[in-house]
């Protein structure tokens, strides 16, 4: 994961001059908001395994809005023990962890808890639920082949068919080029798209496909 900008970096060990009102400041990654507490739950999906790529894109959201994605990115390492940051760092580093905690099951939540920092946490869960792509990816395109309208009418329909191709595009991005391949490749997915949502309406809208 990208490194956080120095904009997001404390200031330097040993200075007093600053440093309450850094922590005061709402841009800063030490600021907790009075909402804040440890019991807070940031998304609304629990991490169960299968589901880590969309559960890690939520989460980065909701730690991006809080201003923390700093610690679990590790651009914010532990301070010295010396340091006059190191009982706000400490604070908003327990905070994170608790909140990862609350967004997990029982299970994984139980094999996170010796772990002493966010950045640490959030590294054995890649490690551990990225590895499962493969599966992750043949289970996706099975779904995606075999959906169809049925009941649903067409705007749950294509909402349904839109979440598993954002899933599957997050295992699968698109390569990074300026070249004009990008485009091509580009339009051909989205032309995929076209043909698997028509594929799958029912036959009242057999019109529409033709």
């Amino acid at each position: 994961m990208a490194r956080g900008t120095t904009n997001n970096r404390p200031p330097p060990a040993n200075t007093s001059s600053g440093s309450s009102s850094f922590m005061e400041d709402s841009s800063s990654p030490y600021f907790l908001q009075n909402g804040d507490h440890s019991g807070l739950v940031l998304v609304s999906h629990t991490l169960t395994g299968s589901n880590f790529s969309s559960w890690k894109r939520a989460m980065i959201l909701a730690f991006t809005a809080k201003n923390k994605l700093v610690f679990v990115d590790g651009s914010i390492p532990r301070p010295s023990p010396n340091d006059l940051l190191i009982s706000s760092w400490t604070r908003c580093n327990s905070m994170v962890i608790s909140w990862i905690l609350n967004s997990v099951t029982k299970e994984i939540a139980d094999s996170l808890l010796y772990f002493s920092t966010g950045y640490e946490v959030w590294t054995d869960l890649q490690t551990r639920f990225s590895q499962a792509n493969g599966p992750r990816i043949f289970q996706l395109k099975q779904r995606i082949s075999s959906l169809s309208q049925g009941a649903l009418d067409v705007n749950a329909y294509y909402t349904k068919l839109k979440s598993l191709w954002d899933e599957l595009q997050d295992h699968l991005p698109l390569p990074s080029c300026t070249c004009g391949a990008l485009h091509e490749i580009r339009t051909g997915r989205e032309q995929d798209h076209i043909l698997q949502f028509l594929i799958g309406l029912n036959d009242s809208y057999s019109s529409v496909r033709a």
